[in-house]
This record gives C-alpha cells, structure tokens and sequence, in this order.
C-alpha cells in the first residue's frame, strides 16, 4: 500500500521532501558539531546545562562558551552550593552587560581568601562600573598610592611650617578595598587629594620645620588618624612619608615683602607731608606779600595825610620837620643794626 502510495506521488514533492530532510540533517549535524563539544564539557564537570539550552542561548543572543565556562568554575568551586547560582543567574547577568567570566573569578578568589562577598553585591559591583576582580585582590593585597599623582604634573606636597619655612613632602598611601564601600564610594583620587591636604595642614600646624624633619611619622599618624578614608571604597592602612625636602624661607620673605611695602607707604605718606608743607610755605609767601602790599598802599598815604595836615593848618611846619628827623633817627638806627625799613 505504501510502496503504491510513493509511486503515485509527484517526484516534484518527493524531491522536496528529500531536500526538506537533507537540510533539516545538515541543520542537525551543524547544530550538534557547534555545541558537541560544550554539552560533553558540561556532562563531564557537572554543570548541568542540557543541549537544548545550549541552543536557546545563542537564540537569546548569549555566548554559550562564556556561560558554559562560567558555570564550570562556579561548579567546581563549589559557588553553586553556597551562593546558588544559576545558569539562568549568569545568562541574566550577560544580558545586562555585566562580565560574567570576572565575577565569577572574584567570587572565588573572595571565597578563597574569606572574604564576604555574595553574587548580588558581585553583580552589582560590576554592573556598576568597576572591576570586582581587581577589588577583591587589592582587599587580599593592598596596593600603594603615591600622594601627590605624579601623573597629574605634580611631582610633591607644599607646605609651610610655623617658622616660615617651605617643605616640599611626598607620600605614600597603601590602602585595601572595602568591598562593601565599593559601590557609591569615592575612587583613589579622593584618598590622594584626602591625604594631600591632611600632609599640609599637619605641617602647617607643626611650630618648626626641625620637628617635622626629626619626627615624619608624626605628621602620618596624625594624617592617619583623621578617619580620611571615610565615604570611600577604600581603607588605608598605612600613611609614609616618603621624603621631606627644605624649600626656600617663605616667612623672611613674606616679611620682606611687608617691609618693602611698608617703606613704600611711609615714602608715599611722607611724601604727601612734604606737598603739603610746601604748599603751605607757598600761602604763607603769599600772605606776607599781601600784607607787605597793604603797608606799602599805606605808608602811600602818609603824604596824603601829611598834605590834608598842611592844608586844615593842623599840621605846622615844625612838625613835619620833628617827624621827618624820627624817620631819618629810626633809619639809622635800622642801618646800625642791619636791618632796613621799606620806604
């Protein structure tokens, strides 16, 4: 019954029908060469992920080789048992952008070394923006940091101390992560900028500079007892100074400055007293002229008086004589003694 069944069929459908189960075997063969290789991986190590999964991540446009090899170490591990994750956990984490190869390596650097980390801070940490692996190695191996940046340009820390003069300072900061801080937490260029200002202030507060030579490790600890790493992703475990160099006096010359501006002012202000001095010789030469006019203008009139005198007859002749003898008398007089009168 089937054999007349095919034999009356089209060989157009029956061609069809061959190349529909060709390409549906190729399609098979090509899919199973693809993820052969990951399902034994996972048969073998435990993971669990079956070979239809394997298929719809790359449908969901997930890397199965990164899940794949995720889910292994996690396996191995043994994060899977303490954190339950789960290959759905890892593919969600994918598809939000995270790394999931570096979480799940920090997960297990952090179990090794105990410390509490779960996969939600994990993920979160590097949804965020920042490398949970480094941060997990950096809380097992603090890191050290100079302070100032020599990368920004600034090669040391300027301060002065209370005798005036300048020392130029270099530090250096070894901090660990605080996994917990990690995520709102101020970066390295907070702890620098932190450090940098508490090194000045101390030394600023320091009454000589002999003392801040003598004593180094009394500005770090009292840098280091300012609680500075507070807000940060940060905790510092040590403050060292690095090295101290004597710069130049600055109070001396600050005072000189002062100094110099000082003279400056009393040259301007005793300048000021000359100009009005002078001016003031100028009204008095001024008012003796005046007056000297006004004596002139008056001994001018005598003659006139004299005149009017002689005219009304209440003025004789022998009294214009004995007057004229007075001035000839007090004229010689002025002259015996060196001085003259104005005619």
């Amino acid at each position: 019954m089937h054999s007349f069944v095919l034999a009356q069929m089209n060989p157009l459908v029956m061609v069809a029908i061959i190349a529909v189960i060709v390409i549906l075997a190729l399609i098979f063969f090509a899919v199973f060469a693809r993820f052969i290789s990951l399902y034994i991986q996972c048969w073998m190590t435990g993971a669990d992920i079956s070979l239809p999964h394997l298929v719809m991540m790359t449908i969901r446009k997930v890397n199965p080789a990164i899940i794949v090899r995720a889910k292994i170490i996690a396996v191995q591990a043994g994060l899977t048992e303490v954190y339950q994750i789960s290959t759905r956990d890892l593919e969600s984490h994918y598809l939000a952008g995270g790394n999931v190869p570096n979480v799940i390596r920090a997960l297990v650097a952090a179990k090794k070394a105990n410390i509490d980390l779960d996969w939600q801070t994990a993920q979160a940490i590097d949804l965020a923006g920042r490398d949970i692996l480094e941060a997990v190695r950096t809380s097992v191996y603090p890191k050290v940091i100079d302070c100032p940046d020599t990368r920004k340009g600034q090669m040391t820390l300027d301060a002065v101390a209370g005798d005036g003069i300048l020392l130029k300072a270099r530090a250096r900061v070894t901090v660990r992560t605080n996994i917990h801080q990690l995520i709102g937490g101020a970066t390295e260029e907070t702890i620098v900028a932190r450090v940098g200002q508490g090194i000045v202030q101390a030394i600023g507060s320091t009454k000589s500079y002999k003392l801040v030579l003598e004593n180094p490790e009394m500005i770090s600890q009292t840098v280091l007892n300012q609680g500075l790493e507070a807000q940060t992703a940060f905790e510092i475990v040590s403050i060292d100074i690095a090295d101290i160099d004597v710069g130049e006096n600055i109070g001396a010359r600050l005072s000189a400055d002062q100094a110099e501006a000082d003279m400056r002012v009393a040259q301007a202000k005793a300048e000021q007293r000359r100009a009005d001095f002078t001016a003031r010789e100028q009204e008095m030469v001024a008012h003796v002229q005046e007056n000297r006019a006004k004596v002139v203008l008056a001994e001018a009139e005598v003659p006139v008086a004299i005149a009017e005198g002689f005219r009304k007859g209440t003025l004789g002749l022998i009294d214009y004589y004995d007057l004229k003898n007075v001035q000839a008398d007090t004229q010689m007089r002025n002259t015996i003694a060196g001085t003259s009168i104005s005619k």
